[in-house]
């Protein structure tokens, strides 16, 4: 019985992670529109502050990772409305799986093809903007728990605003407050790193974050999914 339990669990995770990036695949345009923005405005911030390097280093991690926020928002808007469209969503709510390991395997797969590319491409951002060497693992290890974190509670917010035809608005009301700790840990973990200060208990209380996150996050996502359904 436990050994029937553990796969069913699995296959409500892996099937829905498994079908999201499917879809992430298929719509290859719409999944790159975040990480273009992305890459495009911070290419823009140079232009629109200083290309002094001394100037630019100062403000580059906090710079990043506002873009990163902005990029994620961007997408975590369509994480449950494609699936509210077609009906798919009624048919993970009447699954006989724990319904928080769907709503996890689809925030993985949004994790996937936004937060990690953005992580990824990063460090070349950060060369962009004169971000000094001692950051740049800082800034990728913040990058991919604060991604993540993102992810998960932006799914919340996709979670009751997904019945409205442009809850776009309201989502970022909704999400920005529980937002800002991610960003100021997350731009504390590079900028202690460029001044020489040890960076890991900003990076400690990201990763605290990240598992209250995958902790919580899942299971108030599902409520706000069948409160919308019975409305």
């Amino acid at each position: 019985m436990a050994i029937q339990g553990t796969r069913k669990m699995d296959s409500g995770f892996a099937a829905w992670l498994r079908r999201d990036l499917l879809l992430a695949y298929r719509r290859r345009g719409e999944v790159a529109s975040p990480i273009v923005f992305f890459i495009m405005v911070s290419t823009l911030i140079p232009l629109g502050l200083t290309p002094e390097a001394a100037q630019l280093a100062k403000v580059a991690a906090g710079m990043i990772w506002i873009m990163a926020l902005l990029a994620t928002l961007l997408s975590v808007d369509g994480l449950f409305a494609s699936d509210y469209q077609d009906g798919s969503l009624e048919q993970m709510l009447i699954t006989p799986q724990l319904l928080p390991l769907p709503i996890l395997g689809k925030v993985t797969a949004h994790w996937l093809t936004t937060g990690l590319p953005l992580t990824l491409v990063s460090p070349l951002l950060g060369l962009m903007m004169s971000l000094p060497s001692a950051g740049y693992l800082p800034l990728l290890c913040s990058l991919a728990l604060g991604t993540a974190c993102l992810s998960l509670v932006g799914a919340v917010g996709a979670a009751l605003t997904v019945s409205l035809r442009k809850g776009g608005l309201l989502l970022s009301l909704l999400v920005m407050p529980l937002y800002m700790p991610v960003i100021i840990f997350g731009t504390a973990t590079v900028s202690y790193a460029v001044d020489g200060v040890n960076w890991l208990p900003p990076l400690a209380i990201l990763g605290a974050m990240f598992a209250a996150s995958v902790a919580l996050c899942p299971m108030a996502a599902a409520g706000a999914l069948r409160v919308t359904a019975s409305n």
